[in-house]
């Protein structure tokens, strides 16, 4: 399984890697159960945070977060890597994890580093995927978000989960 970074990579200062660390543990603490989060409704919001996670890598990461009952985070997990063009994805890893996690619900997030945000095939098949392996374990697939930079695309919003 792939090993999760602590910040985005890219061209940082120290100084912006570790405001974007301490923005990202913000974030977290106020997304996560733990600290009573609250769900998340938003996908806006998610959006904003999926670019802070994932935005800025050089090669493709595709990861997922695992939401409570309340649609209130779990946890977030970088869980593939890949070139500069795709990640093998497994969607069987995507709901073990989500069952480890005692997960009900999944939104699963991957970067394009080219920078160009629109959804490929590819993508809208790995959701299909995802989707059906989540629900033969009874967990639901919210939404997928495509992430560049500082844009992101909900898979859901144009109406493809």
């Amino acid at each position: 399984m792939f090993q999760p970074s602590l910040a985005p990579v890219g061209d940082f200062t120290a100084q912006e890697e570790d405001t974007i660390r301490r923005a990202l543990a913000i974030l977290e603490r106020r997304l996560t159960w733990q600290g009573h989060g609250e769900p998340l409704h938003e996908p806006g919001n998610v959006g904003r945070y999926l670019c802070l996670r994932l935005g800025a890598c050089d090669r493709e990461v595709f990861g997922a977060l695992f939401l409570d009952n309340r649609r209130r985070m779990i946890c977030f997990e970088e869980l593939f890597a890949g070139g500069l063009t795709s990640a093998e994805v497994h969607a069987a890893v995507v709901a073990r994890r989500a069952l480890l996690h005692n997960a009900a619900a999944v939104v699963l997030a991957h970067n394009h580093p080219s920078g160009n945000i629109e959804p490929s095939t590819a993508d809208r098949a790995i959701t299909a995927r995802v989707k059906a392996a989540l629900h033969l374990v009874d967990v639901q697939l919210l939404d997928h978000f495509v992430v560049s930079g500082d844009q992101s695309v909900s898979l859901a919003v144009k109406g493809w989960v």
